[in-house]
């Protein structure tokens, strides 16, 4: 995963978060990112993906054991 960002900072958590408040910092982040809210921001686009992707990580106990 070199070269990602941290998923962390995208979802703006601590590396101590709860899987509550992961699941709850990327809602937060999806709504204000989908890009239907935000028609024609291709940003807002590349930043719904990536929360997406760090939701995906981090969302799952294996995955997020993997990627610390």
């Amino acid at each position: 995963m070199s070269g990602q960002r941290d998923y962390y900072e995208v979802l703006g958590v601590a590396k101590s978060a709860s899987a509550e408040e992961i699941r709850k910092a990327y809602k937060k982040q999806a709504i204000e990112t989908h890009p239907d809210r935000n028609p024609g921001d291709e940003e807002a686009v590349v930043r719904f993906k990536a929360c997406a992707e760090a939701y995906e990580v981090l969302s799952d106990e294996n995955k997020r054991a993997r990627y610390d």
